[in-house]
């Protein structure tokens, strides 16, 4: 059983930093491309960030120099670094888990976690 769980979010000050962490389980881990999805109130579900099983990163140009996106495969996480936070960047935060090419297995979310920035 594949889970994905998040934490970190909360309420914060524009300019302000948050961090983020996914725990994975029920995958093997170092195989799969992880991703952060945000979903901002009343628009579209959109790609944050990711980092692929062989460590190649991609950022959204609108976090680009603000998120850092890392992973520890030794203990299953990916972690989502933000700074110079925006009222824009408020949004529930998905994590998600695609299978590389040596695995078989589905795509994976988590359950969300909200991210305020308001003064």
């Amino acid at each position: 059983q594949v889970q994905l769980v998040e934490s970190g979010g909360g309420l914060v000050q524009p300019g302000g930093p948050l961090g983020l962490s996914c725990a994975a389980s029920g995958i093997a881990f170092s195989f799969y491309s992880m991703g952060w999805y945000r979903q901002p109130p009343g628009k579209q579900r959109e790609l944050v960030a990711s980092i692929n099983y062989g460590g190649s990163i991609y950022y959204a140009d609108p976090v680009k120099g603000r998120f850092t996106i890392s992973r520890d495969n030794a203990k299953n996480t990916v972690y989502l670094r933000m700074s110079g936070l925006k009222p824009e960047d408020t949004a529930v935060y998905y994590c998600n888990a695609r299978p590389g090419p040596r695995v078989v297995g589905a795509v994976s979310w988590g359950q969300g976690t909200q991210v305020t920035v308001s003064s």
